[in-house]
């Protein structure tokens, strides 16, 4: 365990343990993570103890006990949902559901926002059962808690990595320090042997360690001042490197200086370490893509590297912006109504004067998976001219939290219930109260301009954190390995941020999610011909099949794609399925037709949008439409025209087609319960 580590400061092994428990968390082991988190508490308190004794810095006391009060918060979130009482809703209408798992449940972190995603037959909540959720959930008494770290813990997460690796060598006034305390602590021995009468010998000893001291701390400040000479030099040296590689007619931009900077910082962190010569030579000299993999994972790994650290730079700003939302619900109630003091109308128009909001579409809702066609241009058009007035407005507060202002503007939203609104000192406006349908609109229009504004950041970070890869190692400048080079940065990259990003996908998506899940559990009894498979590419006796369902496997591989945290592993996951698909439609046809020699062509494009709807359906898990919508958005352009973009295409047809199912039409009353 990490508490019994020698040689490591105890916040360092405190943060070690605190990084399993979320680890273990995130795996989905919350008995496990729940029993770490109290052996951090545990370890915490015994080594403040300790630690006493030694005076500890104030610092790290205060960054221990912080820790602590974190690690107790996340431990009572256990205790809550321990005793939350279960959904009565999640239980399926059909008799063979049971063996069907509940998607919630394969999300794993991901299914954050389940509370916001209700299930569309569940009832309302009539109890006042509330919870006392994360210190930076909304206080609405019926907010969900966050399983989501808040960022200055998921950032210090990130770091323990880097204090592990990174032994940095000790300055020279560190090095001081330190021998001045031994010094002390000899001092202190001898004088604690001297008898009252010695009193002189002690006065002597006192001046010989004040002069010992002194010297120490003089000597450390001149090799300091030599040292900081010469670290500038070098520095000097290695930025005028660095304009030379950057040379160009003309104003470079400020992305083209940032890069020149950072390159400059791979050319000094070189001069320390000679572990990327050696790979640049082993690679140059056997150019092996198993070799190339190798290197990329030895690189991520070490967290001192300007690359990695960029990396985590840009992990934690986009971190900083999903936090405010995936951390917080909104509470619901049959009738949401506004207060006219604190209405949307009002809210918006004090910031400008433009044309009335309430202008709903009348087609909005009809079709939830083309939801992005019933807002017109103009509209778009206003509400991005707008966004971008707020930005240049509020640049000089802070751009890493550009979600403040919807943050903020959520909540002011006072929400009431009907009985509650009837004050007699308060007057309802009838022309000031929105309808529930329009203040959602307002919301997932906000939502998914935030949600674009954060896709671009990704898209962004990862090409800047492709070009200094490729800047800083050009043997690795090729076509084949610069895929992998852009695959090993987007798993290391994507791993601890996609159950946040994913669960922000999830409320954009909402309206589609519980649409495919109400279908779901309609066609949960379904054959494979009710969703318009031929007959001749699924066996019709049941015998054939030896106990389990038509194209078990591939629905099996599908649900697998819940649980990788990369977008190219998940787009691996997608193929598969789809040559299962094809791999058991040519079994069961030729099983039919007792003609084992053609397996080609078995089925056409027009059979496969039925029999994946079929493996959809029988997937059981909604959040596929989110992760599509993620994959579509994170796919590298160079998989649009493969086999992987074929497929994803081919997945996100079959779960609309799901959506479109209209009951009374496509499934036979029998199967209606």
């Amino acid at each position: 365990m990490a508490a019994s580590d020698s040689g490591v400061k105890p916040l360092q092994n405190a943060m070690k343990m605190a990084k399993e428990a979320i680890q273990l968390e995130g795996g989905n082991s919350h008995k496990e993570a729940y029993y770490e988190y109290l052996r951090t508490i545990n370890y915490i308190s015994h080594a403040l103890l300790e630690e006493e004794k030694n005076e500890m810095v104030a610092v790290e006391v205060e960054r221990m006990l912080r820790l602590a009060e974190q690690c107790l918060e996340r431990a009572k979130s256990f205790l809550a949902k321990r005793s939350e009482p279960p959904d009565p809703s999640t239980s399926t209408c059909c008799a063979s559901a049971g063996q069907l798992e509940p998607f919630q449940t394969e999300a794993g972190p991901t299914s954050v926002n389940t509370a916001t995603d209700s299930h569309l037959d569940a009832p309302p909540q009539v109890g006042g059962y509330t919870k006392s959720g994360h210190r930076r959930v909304l206080s609405d008494g019926g907010g969900e808690l966050s399983p989501f770290p808040p960022p200055e813990v998921f950032q210090r997460l990130q770091a323990v990595v880097s204090e592990e690796s990174c032994k940095k060598d000790l300055t020279p006034i560190e090095e001081a320090s330190r021998l001045n305390q031994k010094l002390r602590a000899s001092y202190e021995a001898r004088v604690a042997r001297l008898t009252p009468g010695q009193v002189y010998q002690k006065t002597s000893l006192t001046l010989s360690l004040q002069r010992q001291m002194m010297e120490n701390i003089i000597i450390a400040k001149a090799r300091q001042d030599a040292l900081q000479r010469k670290m500038e030099e070098r520095r000097l040296r290695l930025q005028e490197e660095a304009n030379r590689r950057f040379a160009a007619s003309g104003a470079m931009t400020a992305d083209e200086q940032e890069q020149r900077l950072l390159y400059a910082n791979v050319l000094e962190y070189e001069q320390d370490h000679d572990w990327p010569k050696q790979w640049r030579a082993s690679i140059k000299k056997n150019p092996d893509s198993s070799l190339v993999l190798d290197f990329l994972s030895y690189l991520l790994s070490q967290s001192d590297h300007p690359l990695v650290k960029l990396l985590r730079k840009h992990q934690y700003s986009i971190y900083n912006k999903l936090y405010p939302i995936v951390s917080k619900s909104l509470p619901q109630s049959p009738a949401m109504l506004l207060r006219p003091s604190r209405s949307v109308h009002s809210l918006l128009l004090s910031e400008s004067h433009r044309k009335p909001i309430r202008t709903t579409s009348p087609s909005f809702g009809s079709h939830s998976f083309s939801i992005d066609a019933s807002l017109s241009p103009s509209r778009s058009h206003d509400v991005h001219t707008n966004y971008d007035e707020v930005v240049d407005a509020e640049v000089a507060v802070e751009r890493d939290n550009s979600f403040e202002d919807l943050e903020q503007f959520l909540s002011q939203l006072d929400w009431a219930s009907p009985i509650s609104s009837l004050d007699a000192d308060v007057t309802c406006d009838p022309s000031m109260e929105l309808d529930e349908s329009h203040l959602e609109e307002l919301e997932l229009r906000a939502l998914k301009e935030h949600l674009k504004a954060i896709v671009k950041d990704i898209h962004i970070a990862i090409d800047q954190l492709l070009s200094l890869c490729l800047l800083s190692f050009d043997c690795l400048n090729t076509a084949t390995f610069k895929d992998l080079c852009l695959g090993s940065i987007e798993e290391a990259f994507f791993t601890p941020l996609w159950s946040a990003l994913l669960a922000l996908f999830r409320r954009v998506h909402r309206e589609r999610e519980q649409l495919f899940e109400r279908n779901m559990r309609l066609f949960c009894c379904a054959s494979p011909a009710d969703v318009g498979v031929p007959l001749k590419l699924f066996p019709q006796d049941p015998l054939a099949l030896k106990g389990s369902y038509p194209y078990e496997s591939a629905v099996q591989e599908l649900k697998l794609l819940v649980q990788d945290c990369c977008p190219q592993r998940k787009l691996e996951c997608v193929v598969r399925t789809l040559r299962l698909i094809c791999a058991c439609a040519e079994d069961y046809k030729c099983l039919q037709g007792g003609d084992p020699t053609p397996r080609t062509a078995a089925i056409g494009a027009d059979d496969l949008l039925p029999i994946l709807s079929f493996v959809a359906l029988r997937c059981q898990c909604p959040q596929l439409v989110s992760e599509c919508a993620a994959l579509e958005e994170f796919i590298h352009e160079s998989y649009l025209i493969g086999e992987e973009g074929y497929c994803l295409t081919s997945l996100q047809s079959a779960l609309a087609y799901v959506e479109s199912l209209q009951a009374e039409d496509q499934i036979p009353e029998v199967k209606l319960k």
